[in-house]
């Protein structure tokens, strides 16, 4: 059996069972969605939404990409923000970095030639580096390093949300969403949250929405 073919067996298999344990599962699935978490995660196989916070299916709208970033010209992850805010209404939006990230341990290193899109995409996390360069430079491992800058993407990301015109407006007209930053670490399991921005966080002036005269 080819490995395609099995995913269509336990899709097939999974809808059964959850038929079986609720017959109006999906017709009531499908009449439409109101989520609660928007959540912006990595790319990364190992780090599915769904499955680390153990939520069933209608609760989180996802967007993902190569080390969660929120990037001002990324008419894609900027979409999914609006839709969730405007339509959606979400409470809250996620963003998720995970430890051992391949996308951040690359922005560590030197960019290569084969890579010409991927080298683009990592220079905004080559920022934050840069941002943080003292601070980095004086750990030793690369291990860490590469960890704290996880640390530092997932913040400067979630700061990147509240610069935005939708989020702003969301804040002065609904006093919603909270942003929060968390980090999933592969080797246990276990979320840890190192920020959160609500409607009454401070802004750096330059990025504040102001209404014109």
């Amino acid at each position: 059996m080819k490995s395609y073919e099995k995913l269509l067996l336990e899709n097939k298999a999974w809808a059964e069972e959850k038929k079986r344990l609720e017959p109006e599962y999906f017709e009531s699935l499908a009449r439409g969605q109101q989520p609660e978490f928007l959540w912006i995660g990595c790319a990364d196989s190992r780090v599915p939404a769904d499955i680390i916070v153990n939520a069933e299916p209608g609760l989180i709208f996802a967007h993902r990409n190569i080390a969660n970033q929120v990037i001002a010209t990324d008419f894609n992850c900027l979409s999914v923000v609006q839709y969730a805010v405007q339509v959606l209404k979400v409470k809250h939006i996620i963003v998720c970095g995970h430890y051992n990230c391949g996308g951040v341990k690359a922005a560590l290193s030197n960019q290569r030639s084969d890579f010409t899109l991927l080298n683009k995409w990592l220079l905004h996390v080559k920022d934050v580096y840069r941002l943080h360069r003292e601070e980095l430079d004086g750990v030793n491992s690369f291990d860490e390093k590469a960890n704290r800058l996880v640390e530092l993407n997932v913040i400067e990301q979630v700061n990147h949300l509240s610069y935005t015109s939708i989020v702003q407006t969301a804040w002065k007209n609904e006093q919603r969403p909270m942003v929060h930053g968390w980090v999933y670490a592969l080797d246990d399991g276990l979320l840890k949250q190192l920020i959160t921005l609500g409607p009454d966080s401070k802004i750096d002036p330059v990025y504040q929405l102001v209404d014109p005269a």
